[in-house]
């Protein structure tokens, strides 16, 4: 089966954090993703948990959103540094999604020591296998504010929170795709 592969050089662990994350008070909260009805987002920016949230993304439901969780820090799009800045500034990743095929950004987050709290999406199943890296709960909000809390309580060492990163490469994906190769000339 072909994975997914992240650029581990851009999504580690040592680096700058972004500096409107930095100023909040903690615990933070993040998702990063399509602002949209089927990312499930109230889920996560109506949890009851200390702290603050913070969204990463746009999309058609972002003006609603920003109206209706003003407490909310919504950085709107970010990509290569400033996005890597934002994952290593969070305390914790949370991603409600109800129909995310894989969910790359569940490896870039784990990539940058963040564990995650995920609802069990087909990626995530994959994914999160080991409960060091994070938790997978059903899509209501208790659960995964439960979650949050546990994580939080009890972080995982970030060398563990790493390990599960680590064989989404794309190193990895082309090495797996030369050996297919070479067993089908075998063949």
């Amino acid at each position: 089966a072909w994975s997914r592969g992240i650029d581990h050089a851009l999504f580690r662990p040592d680096g700058s954090r972004h500096p409107q994350m930095a100023a909040l008070p903690g615990p933070v909260l993040l998702n990063v993703g399509r602002v949209a009805p089927e990312k499930n987002l109230e889920a996560f920016l109506s949890l009851d948990t200390p702290g603050s949230k913070v969204v990463v993304g746009d999309g058609p439901a972002l003006e609603t959103l920003r109206k209706r969780y003003p407490d909310v820090l919504f950085l709107g799009a970010l990509s290569g540094e400033a996005l890597a800045s934002a994952y290593r500034a969070a305390d914790c990743f949370v991603f409600p999604s109800l129909t995310d095929t894989f969910g790359l950004v569940v490896i870039e987050a784990l990539a940058c020591g963040t564990p995650v709290v995920t609802t069990p999406i087909p990626g995530a199943q994959e994914l999160l296998t080991d409960p060091a890296w994070g938790r997978m709960v059903e899509r209501d909000g208790s659960a995964i504010a439960a979650a949050v809390r546990d994580l939080l309580a009890a972080p995982p060492a970030r060398a563990e929170v790493l390990r599960g990163a680590a064989p989404f490469s794309w190193e990895a994906n082309a090495a797996a795709l030369v050996d297919h190769w070479r067993r089908l000339v075998a063949a």
